[in-house]
């Protein structure tokens, strides 16, 4: 009895063959990719220079826009120096003013906004709808025309409330407060309205309110739109110049946006250089405002992606 081996196979197994690598050539590499990197850098540069530029004439011992345009020809820190030791322009107090009214403002913003806008997309109620497109309406119209409005009524409303009239940085926190609270509310109503109602459902037959939904619930899985509206209310609060120089008269109780302007308001003046300081120093919040909230953005952006 004869017994045969299985045939064994001898086919090898053949490598994969070996990427053959293409010459480096300029223009295919800048035709696909290049130009975005030249773009990149143009726009680099167009949105760094200013801030060089402002940095280097506060920087600037001369104190004028012409001495200044050699960047970093001189450095000195007595514009810093002047900028603190003036007794009649006192840039402590209106750093602090300014800092006070934009945390309120914004902190009221977020707030009411996020009443309104749960209101809005949670309640149904007569009026909603005409409610909605009143705001949508009255954004149309900047804050700016109603100057002469805002004065007349806080000259009034001082007659009756002092705290309410000019010169008096609670009136211009409601005065910001109620600029703001339609585009807001119109902004936080579109994001509250991509959070699923079966949440509120689900908490609805567990024995939950409205202000417990509210609070533990809804404001959690909305906070990247609460970030994005604070820090906007912020900057527009520290930045405004128009509104804060008609409510407030008094050096002691300006913002820096109205301050800084008695710097340059001469015609020849040789404060340009105190005036820059100043700026380089109120841009430091806002920076560090973004900085802190960027973080909260991302994180909760990608949080809801997962979701």
């Amino acid at each position: 009895m004869s017994t045969t081996a299985p045939a064994v196979s001898t086919t090898a197994t053949t490598a994969p063959p070996t990427p053959v690598k293409r010459p480096f050539n300029f223009s295919r590499w800048f035709a696909a990719t290049g130009w975005r990197h030249l773009v990149g850098i143009v726009m680099i540069v167009f949105s760094v220079f200013p801030l060089l530029y402002v940095l280097s004439a506060s920087l600037n011992p001369g104190g004028t826009l012409l001495q200044s345009n050699g960047l970093f020809s001189s450095i000195g820190i007595d514009s810093y120096v002047a900028l603190f030791t003036n007794p009649q322009r006192p840039y402590a107090a209106w750093f602090a003013n300014t800092l006070v009214i934009g945390i309120t403002t914004a902190v009221g913003t977020v707030f009411l906004g996020a009443l309104a806008a749960y209101c809005f997309s949670r309640m149904r109620f007569t009026g909603r709808r005409m409610g909605l497109l009143s705001l949508l309406i009255v954004q149309i119209f900047p804050q700016l025309l109603a100057v002469v409005a805002i004065f007349l009524l806080l000259t009034t409303l001082g007659d009756v409330f002092p705290i309410l009239g000019l010169d008096n940085q609670i009136a211009l926190i409601m005065v910001y407060l109620g600029g703001a609270l339609g585009v807001n509310t119109y902004l936080m109503y579109g994001f509250f309205n991509t959070v699923p109602s079966s949440l509120d459902e689900a908490a609805k037959l567990d024995g939950a309110g409205h202000a417990r939904i509210f609070f533990t619930i809804i404001l959690r899985l909305v906070a990247p739109i609460l970030a994005v509206v604070g820090l906007l209310s912020f900057i527009a609060t520290t930045n405004d110049f128009v509104i804060s120089s008609v409510v407030l008269v008094t050096p002691e109780k300006q913002t820096l946006a109205v301050g800084l302007y008695q710097f340059v308001s001469d015609e020849f003046t040789s404060n340009w250089g105190v005036f820059a300081a100043g700026a380089v120093l109120a841009a430091l919040p806002v920076m560090a405002l973004f900085l802190y909230l960027q973080k909260y953005i991302v994180s909760g952006l990608t949080a809801g992606a997962v979701k």
